[in-house]
Protein backbone atom coordinates (compact mmCIF):
# COMPACT_ATOMS: atom_id res chain seq x y z
CA UNK A 1 0.00 0.00 0.00
CA UNK A 2 2.84 2.39 0.87
CA UNK A 3 4.42 1.70 -2.51
CA UNK A 4 1.13 2.45 -4.27
CA UNK A 5 0.67 5.77 -2.42
CA UNK A 6 4.30 6.73 -2.98
CA UNK A 7 4.06 5.97 -6.70
CA UNK A 8 0.81 7.91 -6.97
CA UNK A 9 2.38 10.90 -5.20
CA UNK A 10 5.39 10.82 -7.56
CA UNK A 11 3.09 10.61 -10.58
CA UNK A 12 0.92 13.50 -9.42
CA UNK A 13 3.98 15.58 -8.60
CA UNK A 14 5.34 14.93 -12.08
CA UNK A 15 2.04 15.93 -13.62
CA UNK A 16 2.05 19.09 -11.50
CA UNK A 17 5.53 20.07 -12.63
CA UNK A 18 4.70 19.36 -16.26
CA UNK A 19 1.40 21.23 -16.13
CA UNK A 20 2.54 24.29 -14.18
CA UNK A 21 2.80 26.49 -17.26
CA UNK A 22 -0.51 25.33 -18.76
CA UNK A 23 -2.69 24.62 -15.72
CA UNK A 24 -4.43 27.99 -16.00
CA UNK A 25 -5.63 27.25 -19.50
CA UNK A 26 -5.99 23.48 -19.44
CA UNK A 27 -8.87 21.40 -18.07
CA UNK A 28 -6.66 19.64 -15.50
CA UNK A 29 -5.98 21.02 -12.03
CA UNK A 30 -3.67 19.50 -9.44
CA UNK A 31 -4.17 20.49 -5.79
CA UNK A 32 -3.36 19.26 -2.34
CA UNK A 33 -3.90 19.70 1.37
CA UNK A 34 -2.03 18.83 4.56
CA UNK A 35 -3.00 19.46 8.19
CA UNK A 36 -0.69 18.73 11.12
CA UNK A 37 -2.19 18.88 14.62
CA UNK A 38 -1.50 18.42 18.30
CA UNK A 39 -4.28 17.73 20.80
CA UNK A 40 -4.17 17.48 24.57
CA UNK A 41 -7.11 15.81 26.32
CA UNK A 42 -7.10 16.77 30.01
CA UNK A 43 -8.82 13.48 30.84
CA UNK A 44 -5.56 11.87 29.66
CA UNK A 45 -6.76 8.66 27.96
CA UNK A 46 -4.37 5.76 28.53
CA UNK A 47 -4.62 4.64 24.89
CA UNK A 48 -3.94 8.19 23.61
CA UNK A 49 -7.21 7.94 21.67
CA UNK A 50 -9.96 10.51 22.15
CA UNK A 51 -13.50 9.27 23.00
CA UNK A 52 -15.01 6.86 20.48
CA UNK A 53 -17.47 9.43 19.06
CA UNK A 54 -14.53 11.62 17.88
CA UNK A 55 -13.30 10.75 14.38
CA UNK A 56 -11.25 13.79 13.39
CA UNK A 57 -8.27 15.16 15.35
CA UNK A 58 -8.74 12.13 17.58
CA UNK A 59 -5.25 11.51 18.99
CA UNK A 60 -4.12 12.74 22.42
CA UNK A 61 -0.71 14.19 23.30
CA UNK A 62 1.01 13.58 19.98
CA UNK A 63 1.87 15.54 16.85
CA UNK A 64 0.24 13.86 13.89
CA UNK A 65 -1.24 14.26 10.42
CA UNK A 66 -5.01 14.64 10.58
CA UNK A 67 -5.55 14.69 6.82
CA UNK A 68 -3.30 15.01 3.81
CA UNK A 69 -4.27 14.45 0.19
CA UNK A 70 -3.23 15.10 -3.39
CA UNK A 71 -6.04 15.66 -5.86
CA UNK A 72 -6.43 15.76 -9.63
CA UNK A 73 -9.51 17.45 -11.10
CA UNK A 74 -10.57 17.41 -14.75
CA UNK A 75 -13.43 19.50 -16.13
CA UNK A 76 -14.01 20.47 -19.77
CA UNK A 77 -17.55 21.70 -19.27
CA UNK A 78 -19.16 18.47 -20.53
CA UNK A 79 -17.42 15.83 -18.46
CA UNK A 80 -15.62 16.06 -15.11
CA UNK A 81 -13.69 13.82 -12.75
CA UNK A 82 -11.93 13.97 -9.39
CA UNK A 83 -9.33 11.62 -7.93
CA UNK A 84 -7.73 12.22 -4.52
CA UNK A 85 -5.58 9.91 -2.40
CA UNK A 86 -5.17 10.58 1.31
CA UNK A 87 -3.48 9.61 4.56
CA UNK A 88 -3.78 10.63 8.22
CA UNK A 89 -5.49 9.80 11.50
CA UNK A 90 -8.78 10.94 9.94
CA UNK A 91 -8.35 8.16 7.39
CA UNK A 92 -7.68 5.51 10.04
CA UNK A 93 -10.73 6.50 12.10
CA UNK A 94 -13.31 7.19 9.39
CA UNK A 95 -12.57 4.46 6.86
CA UNK A 96 -11.82 1.59 9.24
CA UNK A 97 -14.75 -0.40 7.79
CA UNK A 98 -13.57 -0.09 4.19
CA UNK A 99 -11.43 -2.85 2.61
CA UNK A 100 -7.89 -2.61 1.22
CA UNK A 101 -6.89 0.41 -0.84
CA UNK A 102 -10.34 2.02 -0.50
CA UNK A 103 -9.21 3.25 2.93
CA UNK A 104 -6.95 5.77 1.21
CA UNK A 105 -9.45 7.17 -1.30
CA UNK A 106 -10.64 10.67 -0.43
CA UNK A 107 -12.45 11.20 -3.73
CA UNK A 108 -12.86 9.21 -6.93
CA UNK A 109 -15.79 10.23 -9.10
CA UNK A 110 -16.74 11.13 -12.64
CA UNK A 111 -19.65 13.06 -14.09
CA UNK A 112 -21.33 14.00 -17.33
CA UNK A 113 -23.45 17.04 -18.19
CA UNK A 114 -26.88 15.86 -19.32
CA UNK A 115 -28.12 19.05 -20.94
CA UNK A 116 -26.62 21.63 -23.28
CA UNK A 117 -28.80 24.45 -21.96
CA UNK A 118 -29.27 23.50 -18.30
CA UNK A 119 -26.70 22.96 -15.56
CA UNK A 120 -27.72 19.32 -14.99
CA UNK A 121 -25.07 16.75 -14.03
CA UNK A 122 -24.93 13.05 -13.28
CA UNK A 123 -21.95 12.07 -11.11
CA UNK A 124 -20.99 8.65 -9.76
CA UNK A 125 -18.25 7.30 -7.53
CA UNK A 126 -16.90 8.36 -4.13
CA UNK A 127 -17.48 11.95 -3.04
CA UNK A 128 -17.90 14.16 0.02
CA UNK A 129 -21.09 13.81 2.03
CA UNK A 130 -24.11 15.96 1.23
CA UNK A 131 -24.95 16.23 4.96
CA UNK A 132 -23.67 19.04 7.17
CA UNK A 133 -21.68 22.27 6.88
CA UNK A 134 -18.40 21.03 8.39
CA UNK A 135 -16.25 18.91 6.10
CA UNK A 136 -13.12 16.82 6.60
CA UNK A 137 -11.01 19.77 5.39
CA UNK A 138 -10.58 21.69 8.64
CA UNK A 139 -9.15 24.77 6.94
CA UNK A 140 -12.56 25.38 5.34
CA UNK A 141 -14.43 25.16 8.67
CA UNK A 142 -14.87 28.02 11.14
CA UNK A 143 -13.73 25.93 14.12
CA UNK A 144 -10.70 23.63 14.14
CA UNK A 145 -12.41 20.43 15.33
CA UNK A 146 -15.78 19.12 14.17
CA UNK A 147 -19.03 19.42 16.11
CA UNK A 148 -20.45 16.15 17.45
CA UNK A 149 -23.17 15.92 14.78
CA UNK A 150 -20.65 16.39 11.95
CA UNK A 151 -18.35 13.75 13.44
CA UNK A 152 -21.24 11.27 13.64
CA UNK A 153 -22.80 11.78 10.23
CA UNK A 154 -21.12 10.74 6.96
CA UNK A 155 -17.93 12.51 5.91
CA UNK A 156 -18.03 10.66 2.58
CA UNK A 157 -20.44 8.56 0.52
CA UNK A 158 -20.45 6.38 -2.59
CA UNK A 159 -23.08 5.98 -5.28
CA UNK A 160 -24.60 8.29 -7.88
CA UNK A 161 -26.14 11.73 -7.71
CA UNK A 162 -28.14 13.93 -10.04
CA UNK A 163 -27.51 17.66 -9.53
CA UNK A 164 -29.31 20.66 -10.99
CA UNK A 165 -28.22 24.26 -10.48
CA UNK A 166 -30.36 27.16 -11.66
CA UNK A 167 -28.83 29.57 -14.14
CA UNK A 168 -28.55 32.31 -11.51
CA UNK A 169 -26.76 29.90 -9.15
CA UNK A 170 -29.20 30.51 -6.31
CA UNK A 171 -30.76 27.05 -6.09
CA UNK A 172 -29.01 23.68 -6.10
CA UNK A 173 -31.01 20.44 -6.07
CA UNK A 174 -29.45 16.98 -5.68
CA UNK A 175 -30.89 13.48 -5.53
CA UNK A 176 -28.60 10.64 -4.42
CA UNK A 177 -28.53 6.84 -4.71
CA UNK A 178 -26.07 5.56 -2.09
CA UNK A 179 -24.39 2.37 -0.92
CA UNK A 180 -25.23 3.17 2.69
CA UNK A 181 -24.46 5.44 5.64
CA UNK A 182 -20.81 6.47 5.15
CA UNK A 183 -19.92 3.38 3.10
CA UNK A 184 -17.94 2.89 -0.06
CA UNK A 185 -18.57 -0.85 -0.09
CA UNK A 186 -22.09 -1.98 0.83
CA UNK A 187 -22.41 -3.73 4.18
CA UNK A 188 -22.35 -7.54 3.98
CA UNK A 189 -25.81 -9.16 3.82
CA UNK A 190 -27.45 -5.77 3.19
CA UNK A 191 -29.18 -5.60 -0.19
CA UNK A 192 -31.10 -2.37 0.43
CA UNK A 193 -29.95 0.78 -1.35
CA UNK A 194 -30.01 4.10 0.46
CA UNK A 195 -30.70 7.57 -0.80
CA UNK A 196 -30.89 11.23 0.04
CA UNK A 197 -31.85 14.71 -1.08
CA UNK A 198 -30.18 18.08 -0.81
CA UNK A 199 -31.72 21.50 -1.40
CA UNK A 200 -29.51 24.57 -1.14
CA UNK A 201 -30.75 28.14 -1.60
CA UNK A 202 -28.60 31.28 -1.80
CA UNK A 203 -30.92 34.29 -1.95
CA UNK A 204 -27.83 36.53 -1.80
CA UNK A 205 -24.06 36.27 -1.51
CA UNK A 206 -24.42 36.66 2.26
CA UNK A 207 -26.97 33.92 2.97
CA UNK A 208 -26.97 30.15 2.39
CA UNK A 209 -29.88 27.94 3.46
CA UNK A 210 -29.63 24.16 3.21
CA UNK A 211 -31.69 21.03 3.87
CA UNK A 212 -30.25 17.54 3.43
CA UNK A 213 -31.62 14.14 4.33
CA UNK A 214 -30.78 10.43 4.29
CA UNK A 215 -33.04 7.37 4.17
CA UNK A 216 -31.70 3.84 4.38
CA UNK A 217 -31.83 0.47 6.10
CA UNK A 218 -28.99 -0.16 8.56
CA UNK A 219 -27.72 -3.67 9.27
CA UNK A 220 -28.13 -7.00 7.51
CA UNK A 221 -31.47 -7.64 5.77
CA UNK A 222 -32.53 -10.10 8.49
CA UNK A 223 -32.33 -7.46 11.24
CA UNK A 224 -32.20 -4.19 9.27
CA UNK A 225 -33.82 -1.07 10.70
CA UNK A 226 -34.90 2.08 8.87
CA UNK A 227 -32.94 5.27 9.48
CA UNK A 228 -34.19 8.70 8.46
CA UNK A 229 -31.86 11.63 9.10
CA UNK A 230 -32.47 15.34 8.51
CA UNK A 231 -29.95 18.19 8.50
CA UNK A 232 -30.87 21.88 8.38
CA UNK A 233 -28.48 24.82 8.45
CA UNK A 234 -28.14 28.46 7.54
CA UNK A 235 -24.95 30.47 7.03
CA UNK A 236 -25.31 34.24 7.39
CA UNK A 237 -22.63 36.84 6.71
CA UNK A 238 -24.18 39.50 8.92
CA UNK A 239 -21.48 42.10 8.22
CA UNK A 240 -18.18 42.01 6.37
CA UNK A 241 -16.50 40.84 9.60
CA UNK A 242 -19.25 38.92 11.41
CA UNK A 243 -20.61 35.53 10.33
CA UNK A 244 -23.20 33.25 11.93
CA UNK A 245 -23.99 29.59 11.29
CA UNK A 246 -27.07 27.90 12.77
CA UNK A 247 -27.72 24.19 12.36
CA UNK A 248 -30.17 21.58 13.56
CA UNK A 249 -30.06 17.81 13.02
CA UNK A 250 -32.87 15.36 13.70
CA UNK A 251 -32.63 11.63 13.13
CA UNK A 252 -34.91 8.69 13.79
CA UNK A 253 -34.27 4.94 13.68
CA UNK A 254 -36.53 1.94 14.16
CA UNK A 255 -36.15 0.20 17.52
CA UNK A 256 -36.18 -3.14 15.70
CA UNK A 257 -36.96 -4.66 12.32
CA UNK A 258 -40.63 -3.99 11.36
CA UNK A 259 -41.12 -2.01 14.59
CA UNK A 260 -43.46 0.98 14.65
CA UNK A 261 -41.45 2.53 17.49
CA UNK A 262 -38.44 4.77 16.83
CA UNK A 263 -35.41 6.11 18.66
CA UNK A 264 -34.63 9.80 18.17
CA UNK A 265 -31.47 11.91 17.94
CA UNK A 266 -31.34 15.73 17.99
CA UNK A 267 -28.45 18.18 17.75
CA UNK A 268 -28.62 21.99 17.52
CA UNK A 269 -25.43 23.98 16.93
CA UNK A 270 -24.53 27.67 16.65
CA UNK A 271 -21.22 29.20 15.52
CA UNK A 272 -20.22 32.84 15.46
CA UNK A 273 -17.07 34.00 13.65
CA UNK A 274 -15.51 37.45 13.71
CA UNK A 275 -12.71 38.65 11.44
CA UNK A 276 -10.53 40.61 13.86
CA UNK A 277 -8.08 41.75 11.18
CA UNK A 278 -6.89 40.67 7.75
CA UNK A 279 -4.96 37.70 9.15
CA UNK A 280 -6.79 37.08 12.44
CA UNK A 281 -10.21 35.56 13.16
CA UNK A 282 -12.05 34.45 16.30
CA UNK A 283 -14.89 31.91 16.44
CA UNK A 284 -17.07 30.40 19.15
CA UNK A 285 -19.36 27.38 18.98
CA UNK A 286 -22.10 26.03 21.24
CA UNK A 287 -23.62 22.63 20.51
CA UNK A 288 -25.87 20.04 22.08
CA UNK A 289 -26.20 16.37 21.18
CA UNK A 290 -28.89 14.05 22.51
CA UNK A 291 -28.78 10.33 21.74
CA UNK A 292 -30.58 8.72 24.66
CA UNK A 293 -30.78 5.24 23.13
CA UNK A 294 -27.32 4.96 21.60
CA UNK A 295 -28.22 5.08 17.91
CA UNK A 296 -24.85 6.65 17.15
CA UNK A 297 -23.16 7.06 20.54
CA UNK A 298 -23.76 4.26 23.05
CA UNK A 299 -22.93 4.96 26.71
CA UNK A 300 -24.76 2.33 28.80
CA UNK A 301 -25.78 5.10 31.23
CA UNK A 302 -29.36 5.95 32.40
CA UNK A 303 -29.75 9.10 30.29
CA UNK A 304 -27.60 8.04 27.38
CA UNK A 305 -25.50 10.63 25.58
CA UNK A 306 -26.81 14.11 26.41
CA UNK A 307 -23.84 16.40 25.98
CA UNK A 308 -23.22 20.11 25.52
CA UNK A 309 -20.03 21.36 23.89
CA UNK A 310 -18.39 24.78 24.08
CA UNK A 311 -15.53 25.79 21.74
CA UNK A 312 -13.41 28.91 21.33
CA UNK A 313 -11.17 29.12 18.25
CA UNK A 314 -8.43 31.53 17.15
CA UNK A 315 -7.05 31.60 13.58
CA UNK A 316 -3.93 33.22 12.19
CA UNK A 317 -3.51 33.11 8.40
CA UNK A 318 0.01 34.33 7.49
CA UNK A 319 -0.77 33.76 3.80
CA UNK A 320 -3.99 33.03 1.92
CA UNK A 321 -3.42 29.28 1.58
CA UNK A 322 -2.25 28.50 5.14
CA UNK A 323 -3.71 28.86 8.63
CA UNK A 324 -2.44 28.31 12.18
CA UNK A 325 -5.26 27.47 14.59
CA UNK A 326 -5.82 27.05 18.32
CA UNK A 327 -9.02 25.76 19.88
CA UNK A 328 -10.14 25.18 23.46
CA UNK A 329 -13.16 22.96 23.98
CA UNK A 330 -15.17 21.52 26.86
CA UNK A 331 -17.79 18.76 26.77
CA UNK A 332 -20.31 18.66 29.62
CA UNK A 333 -22.59 15.61 29.79
CA UNK A 334 -25.64 14.78 31.90
CA UNK A 335 -24.16 11.37 32.81
CA UNK A 336 -20.60 10.29 33.55
CA UNK A 337 -19.87 9.23 29.98
CA UNK A 338 -16.17 10.20 30.03
CA UNK A 339 -13.26 8.73 31.97
CA UNK A 340 -10.37 10.41 33.76
CA UNK A 341 -7.61 8.21 35.15
CA UNK A 342 -10.04 5.28 34.84
CA UNK A 343 -12.85 6.95 36.80
CA UNK A 344 -16.22 7.99 35.30
CA UNK A 345 -16.65 11.74 34.89
CA UNK A 346 -19.16 14.04 33.17
CA UNK A 347 -16.75 16.57 31.62
CA UNK A 348 -13.99 16.49 29.03
CA UNK A 349 -11.78 19.58 28.46
CA UNK A 350 -9.18 19.69 25.69
CA UNK A 351 -7.05 21.97 23.55
CA UNK A 352 -6.08 21.44 19.91
CA UNK A 353 -3.61 23.27 17.71
CA UNK A 354 -3.08 22.80 13.98
CA UNK A 355 -1.21 24.06 10.94
CA UNK A 356 -2.95 23.55 7.58
CA UNK A 357 -1.71 24.30 4.07
CA UNK A 358 -3.53 23.97 0.76
CA UNK A 359 -1.98 24.24 -2.69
Amino acid sequence: MKKILFSAAILLAAITLKAQDSVKTSNLTISGYAEIYYGFDFNRPVSNARPSFVYSHNRHNEVNLNLGFVKANYDNGLIRANVALMAGTYTNANLAAEPGVLKNVFEANAGVKLSKSANLWLDAGIFSSHIGFESAVSKDCWVLTRNIASDNTPYYEAGAKLTYITNDGKVTLSGLYLNGWQRIQRQDANSKPAGGLQVSYKPSDNITLNYSNYLGVEGADSVGVKRFYNNFYGIFQVTKALGLTLGFDYGSQQQGKNSSEYYHVISPVAIMRYQLATKWALAGRVEYYQDKNGVFIATGTPNGFKTTGYSLNLDYAPVSNAVIRLEGKVYDSKDDVFRRFGNPISTNPLITASFAVSF
